[in-house]
Formats: C-alpha cells, sequence, structure tokens
C-alpha cells in the first residue's frame, strides 16, 4: 500500500482527460504558462512604466493641490 506505481498515475491521467477534456486542459495550460511568464517579467523588472506612471501622478497631485489653494483663496475674498 506504499507508493504510487505508473499504473496508478496513468489511471489518473485518463480519468482527469476524460472528465475534462483535451481542450480545456490545453487552455488551462497556456494560461498557466502565461501566467508564469508575466510573473518573470515582473520579477526582472524590465518594465519601467511604473516609474513614469508615479511622476505623472505627483505631478497630478501637485497640479490639484495648487487648484485647491487658489479655490481656497477665492472663499477667503
Amino acid at each position: 500500500m506504499g507508493s504510487f506505481s505508473i499504473w496508478h498515475w496513468l489511471i489518473v491521467l485518463l480519468i482527469v482527460v476524460l472528465v475534462f477534456g483535451t481542450k480545456r486542459l490545453t487552455g488551462g495550460a497556456r494560461d498557466l504558462g502565461k501566467a508564469v511568464d508575466e510573473f518573470k517579467k515582473g520579477m526582472r523588472g524590465d518594465d519601467d512604466k511604473p516609474a513614469a506612471r508615479i511622476a505623472d501622478d505627483k505631478a497630478k497631485d501637485a497640479a490639484a493641490s495648487s487648484d485647491s489653494t487658489r479655490d481656497r483663496d477665492d472663499v477667503a475674498r
């Protein structure tokens, strides 16, 4: 009753293919591969877009801050 033999694994694989079908299994494997690629790209840090977004956000915040200061000055007058 110890470990599984190759025949046990082949029977399990056959049951999985019969239950899910080959299209769903290949689609799932493709999605898993894409997810792994995206994860690796994220870990490498090749994408410089977030740094540009941070700079844009800071510029927008500064503009919004100066607009709100002007609005307060107009109300005070």
